[in-house]
């Protein structure tokens, strides 16, 4: 279809080897990106179960509430407890004793 020479040019040509593909890319991304927050939006107009809305609707907790729980709280006597590794005992490492704990499970 094109001559060997008319492709060299072509084939250095700034614009052609970098410029179309970049534009594309750029065109491409903005429909692309359309699609996925799409999504978003149809994921929220997705209807709940009715059992489970009665279910949220019934527990009216909120952070006000959680908060007037703990707020008259005292913590002076909270002591930072780090957790166990996997390959060490709980119970060892917060002090106590594993002995006592058997006796007073049975």
């Amino acid at each position: 279809m094109f001559t060997p020479g008319v492709m060299r040019v072509l084939r250095k040509n700034k614009t052609l080897r970098y410029g179309v593909p970049m534009l594309l890319l750029i065109v491409g991304g903005s429909f692309g990106l359309r699609e996925f927050s799409q999504i978003r939006y149809d994921a929220v107009k997705i209807k709940i179960d009715p059992e489970l809305e009665k279910k949220l609707k019934m527990s009216k907790i909120s952070l006000e509430s959680e908060y007037e729980k703990i707020k008259d709280a005292t913590f002076e006597d909270w002591k930072n407890i780090r957790g166990p590794r996997p390959w060490e005992d709980p119970d060892l490492l917060q002090g106590r004793n594993p002995e006592t704990l058997k006796t007073k499970s049975t």
